[in-house]
């Protein structure tokens, strides 16, 4: 029982659950650029699409690994 959850980062289960948490902080991003959009703020939008580009980049990486495990998932044995 311990390995499976030592291994639940690596099974789709945990990428789903890393993808949904990544996906959430865009919520926060959008505010965030929103915010300084109204305030006209530069250095804060500047701020806020490059946090956008990281959390897109999250995400392509966890699709990536997302498709690399196909099958085998280790919590389902």
């Amino acid at each position: 029982m311990a390995k499976k959850a030592k291994n639940f980062k690596k099974s789709k289960t945990g990428v789903y659950v890393s993808a949904a948490s990544t996906a959430f902080g865009a919520i926060s991003v959008a505010k965030q650029a929103r915010m300084a959009r109204d305030d006209n703020d530069t250095l804060r939008l500047i701020d806020a699409a490059v946090s956008a580009a990281a959390i897109v980049t999250g995400l392509a990486i966890l699709y990536r690994e997302l498709k690399r495990l196909g099958d085998d998932d280790v919590l389902l044995g």
